[in-house]
């Protein structure tokens, strides 16, 4: 204010009846030290968003032109002053220094309770918290104005396209004074200063009460101690030189503000009379109480020390010659230590206006600018935001406990609002601001905390030795860098506007709902690709877990399996959307494309599909932080999962297991049932049927004589029909490796489901009193030992404790939990061994057994069986194919064989089927003879080599299914039944 009065005063004093130049060469005015004021503080705010450069006073002064060259301030370069990178080396110092002592006084003061108004300090302690609050202000003050001059300093000189290639063409004057006229460490060091500031202002505001104490008390003695006893010595001085201005003076100082102790002043003191103190001395006692003097009083004490000591006034001679040079440093010592008294007594007050930043958002004279095109700048503009903006966006860790303290500029803009300019529509401005920034404000950081923490959760669970391949080979995957969301998500009474805020719980529900959004992508994502992206939707699922738990340490989430079932459509339908996928890709994708291979225990995409591809839905696009948390990771994550993408096997039914539960499970096999029942007793029903008409009625084994070249043509000839058959390696075969499929779908989930509950029935072990059998040395007792076992063991013991602390239902449901998890695998149940009951159910039909044998015993010759047919089919896919034809392990795989040695062992045929097969006749004669020849364009040791190996594999299948089958057969059936056969009669006995 003073620099501005300086300024105006100049250019009112330049011109046609004075002249500045002139008077200084006089000395009347000092140029060369206002220029040099003037350089050091180049802009000064006026009003608000008003600024105005000091130098302009000068240029537009009457005599500038022809005494340009005596001016520094109107040069074009800037002061160090209106850095605040530079300055903030020194400002950290301070704030770190005065924090400290801060600190010692606040632990001591507030903390311990030793600041209570009844404790009572020395003069000196009180005089420490004194200074300690005049010095706290005083920075206040000091980092206030910085932050002001430097505002002041970029709306004065806005930037340009030059200056900052980031800034268009068509930015309009405010944007290049706010948006584009900071670099990115000059808004870090703005965003420090002003949390410095905020930061410190709610310290002292702490110990407030601790301040105004001391600072009433040491006012109270200052002044008292002043009044009585130092100006007791100049009064007595004018008494006796009998200068009456000064002592009328004296004495009214001492009338307006002394606290005599006995109520009156003295009436024998020597010094009101002008003579010396006795030779033991004049004892005052200066009372000592907690009472700041009144504004008035401190006014008119100050206004009469003035004209004590001041250097000029109207008379030629000035009250300070009269007076001698220790008692005018008395007075001038008091004097300037007295100005902050009015400050300080009002504590709050001032702590306010020198925390007060509210000029930061006010823009009323550049909207005036716009010429009414403007009726509001948008919140990129305005400063509070900028700054609030720039730490979300850089995500600079240092500054993230900061981002608060930058909206804490609006209140200062709305309190300045209502109280100085008493404008509703400024504070309604301010509000609407506020309303949309803090929206974005909450979304961005809600974004960013549940993005850190998927991250976080994706670098967690990545398996560390693709880390360290990654590292070998070049290619680093970083690690998250360390972030301090903590410190903003236990924020729930954020002061804004006057209202109290739970950032907490507005950051959970945005986050709650991203992580549902995560989860219904997850399963979307698996919803459009097929059966083998189930391992990936495991990964996402434990990704999303881990992401819940660790943001479940700062707020309170919906349970995970709550989040996931909503999100799996599973909260009131009987199955989710996981379980209907799984179907629908078994039935439409996995049961007719996939090749089964007994050796790698795999399923592989067939090379020659048979079914048309059928379209899935279109993949949701996705932000990395909803997949694994950063587009690193995401890669990362692709390329570990890309393994699992071309077949199905042992980890894709582990997921299936844990994924779909007991009740998907059922759900799924039910409905494969329904499609195996469908194609027995539908397509593949036809298929026999149609087959068995082509048969040859009546089919024997060749004799050994014959040799293996003769028995392959004799049964060529025998199943030409069968070998001609169009449909049979398409169709017929293609039905039959979906069954096959189906049973093995089946029969590899109970497997995987065996290992899961084994796997629970280990981890619940502790928990149901069920302990390993202890090693019991020589001369040591068992059941001792496994006392002692169980006593250490006995507070993990569930149904015991639920019973005694848990109320009946808990207990109802610890129990039925225990029975149910040590029965479940004694019974020894086999869920496979059920499905083949069911299908064994579904080969109803006559053509499956033929007619009763004429002999009463079996068909030996007939073809009239099931496993003569499927002997003859087994005769087509033993002929080997040529140079570019697939073999029937290509088309269908397993699958096929599977379905086949089924339907023979379930209608019990596997005996006669591995007594009479044509394949297995040539194989033994061939094995016998030896022979190599081409019959028919069918090379025979190729097609006896092919025989051995699907016999091998025939005979491990029967042998899997027998082991199911005989398991439930065993109790059912206890004894054996036996046919007794009358012995064979000789002819000569049997004509008697």
């Amino acid at each position: 204010f003073l620099f501005q009065v300086m300024g105006f005063g100049l250019y009112l004093m330049d011109g046609s009846v004075s002249n500045i130049y002139k008077l200084d060469a006089k000395k009347r005015i000092n140029l060369a030290k206002i220029d040099k004021y003037f350089k050091q503080l180049q802009v000064v705010p006026l009003f608000g968003d008003m600024q105005i450069e000091l130098a302009r006073y000068i240029k537009t002064s009457a005599h500038y032109e022809e005494n340009k060259s005596r001016w520094t301030c109107t040069s074009s370069s800037s002061s160090p002053q209106y850095n605040i990178c530079e300055q903030m080396i020194q400002i950290r110092e301070d704030h770190m220094r005065f924090i400290s002592e801060l600190a010692r006084y606040s632990n001591s003061e507030v903390v311990t309770g030793s600041g209570r108004q009844e404790t009572q300090k020395t003069d000196a302690e009180y005089r420490k918290l004194f200074d300690l609050s005049l010095q706290g202000l005083q920075l206040l003050s000091q980092w206030s104005a910085h932050v002001m001059e430097v505002y002041s300093w970029k709306l004065v000189h806005p930037t340009d396209k030059y200056s900052n290639k980031d800034c268009p063409d068509n930015a309009e004057e405010y944007e290049r004074a706010t948006r584009y006229n900071y670099t990115s460490e000059e808004k870090f060091a703005l965003v420090e200063v002003i949390a410095m500031i905020k930061g410190l202002q709610v310290l002292m505001g702490r110990m407030e009460s601790v301040f105004n104490h001391a600072i009433r008390h040491t006012i109270y003695a200052a002044l008292q101690d002043f009044a009585q006893v130092t100006l007791r010595e100049p009064l007595r001085q004018a008494i006796k030189k009998k200068k009456n201005v000064i002592q009328s003076v004296l004495q009214a100082i001492r009338k307006t503000v002394c606290d005599w102790e006995a109520g009156h002043e003295p009436f024998n003191d020597p010094a009101l009379r002008g003579e010396k103190d006795p030779k033991s001395g004049f004892d005052i006692k200066v009372p000592r109480r907690a009472v700041g003097p009144s504004s008035t009083q401190l006014y008119m004490v100050r206004t009469m020390l003035e004209s004590l000591i001041a250097d000029k006034s109207g008379s030629k001679k000035t009250l300070r010659s009269s007076l001698e040079g220790p008692t005018i440093l008395d007075i001038e010592k008091f004097h300037r230590e007295s100005f902050f008294y009015t400050h300080l007594i009002n504590f709050s007050e001032t702590l306010q206006q020198c925390c007060d930043l509210s000029q930061l958002w006010f823009r009323e004279f550049f909207l005036e600018l716009t010429m009414g095109r403007r009726i509001q700048f948008p919140i990129e503009m305005s400063m509070p935001w900028i700054l609030t903006d720039h730490i979300l966006e850089t995500k600079e860790a240092s500054m993230m406990e900061y981002v608060l303290y930058s909206l804490d500029l609006y209140n200062d803009s709305a309190h300045y609002a209502l109280t100085k300019f008493k404008k509703q529509f400024l504070y309604d401005e301010i509000e609407a601001e506020v309303n949309l920034c803090f929206d974005q404000f909450v979304y961005k950081l809600a974004d960013q905390i549940f993005a850190y923490y998927k991250a976080m959760a994706g670098s967690l669970l990545l398996d560390k030795r693709l880390r360290s391949e990654c590292k070998n080979q070049g290619a680093t995957i970083q690690l998250l860098q360390s972030n301090r969301y903590e410190t903003l998500l236990k924020q729930r009474h954020v002061q804004l506007l006057g209202r109290s805020i739970d950032l907490n719980r507005l950051i959970t529900q945005r986050i709650s709902a991203a992580m549902y959004r995560s989860m219904e992508l997850a399963i979307g994502r698996f919803e459009s690709e097929d059966l083998t992206s189930i391992v990936e939707l495991d990964g996402l699922i434990e990704i999303n877990k881990m992401t819940h738990k660790l943001l479940s340490r700062y707020m309170t989430l919906d349970s995970f399996d709550a989040m996931f079932r909503e999100a799996n459509h599973n909260v009131s339908a009987p199955y989710g959307r996981i379980t209907l996928h799984v179907f629908w890709e078994l039935n439409y994708d996995f049961l007719p494309n996939y090749c089964y291979n007994g050796s790698t225990n795999r399923f592989v995409r067939t090379v020659l599909p048979f079914s048309q591809e059928f379209q899935r839905d279109k993949q949701p696009n996705a932000q990395p932080q909803y997949l694994y948390g950063s587009k690193a990771l995401n890669l990362a994550y692709s390329s570990i999962y890309s393994n699992y993408r071309n077949f199905v096997g042992p980890p894709h039914f582990k997921v299936i297991c844990r994924l779909l539960g007991y009740q998907g499970i059922a759900v799924v096999m039910e409905e494969l049932l329904k499609v195996v029942k469908s194609l027995l007793q539908g397509t593949i029903l036809q298929y026999v049927k149609t087959l068995m008409e082509v048969m040859p009625k009546i089919c024997r084994l060749p004799r050994h004589e014959y040799g293996s070249p003769g028995i392959l043509e004799f049964f060529h000839h025998q199943l030409k029909d069968i070998v001609e058959y169009a449909e049979l390696k398409t169709v017929c075969f293609q039905n039959l490796r979906e069954v096959g499929n189906a049973v093995l779908f089946c029969l590899l989930i109970e497997q995987s489901l065996s290992l899961e509950e084994v796997c629970d029935l280990l981890h619940a072990a502790p928990f149901q009193n069920i302990l390993p059998r202890v090693h019991v040395k020589e001369g040591e007792r068992l059941d001792a030992k496994m006392k002692r076992l169980e006593s250490k063991y006995a507070s993990l013991h569930l149904v015991p404790l639920i019973e005694r602390l848990g109320t009946p239902q808990q207990i109802a449901i610890a129990r039925e939990g225990d029975l149910l998890t040590k029965e479940r695998l004694c019974c020894g149940l086999s869920m496979f061994e059920v499905i083949l009951t069911r299908i064994r159910s579904f080969l109803d039909d006559p053509i499956w057994r033929g007619p009763l044998p004429s002999n009463g015993v079996m068909h030996v010759d007939e073809c009239v069986e099931f496993h003569r047919l499927w002997s003859a089919m087994q005769f087509v896919y033993c002929i080997p194919v040529g140079t570019h034809e697939f073999t029937v392990e290509q088309c269908f795989g397993d699958g096929l064989h599977w379905a086949g040695c089924m339907i023979i062992v379930l209608l019990g045929q596997q005996r006669r089927f591995d007594v009479l097969d044509f394949c297995y006749h040539l194989l033994k004669v061939q094995k016998h003879d030896g022979k190599d020849e081409v019959i028919k364009n069918v090379p025979l040791k190729k097609m006896v080599e092919r025989i051995r190996k699907f016999q091998i594999l025939n005979d491990e299948i029967i042998a899997i299914l027998d082991k199911y089958l005989k398991s439930g057969d065993g109790e059912s059936t206890p004894v054996e039944h036996v046919r007794c056969f009358q012995p064979p009669i000789h002819q000569s006995l049997a004509s008697n």
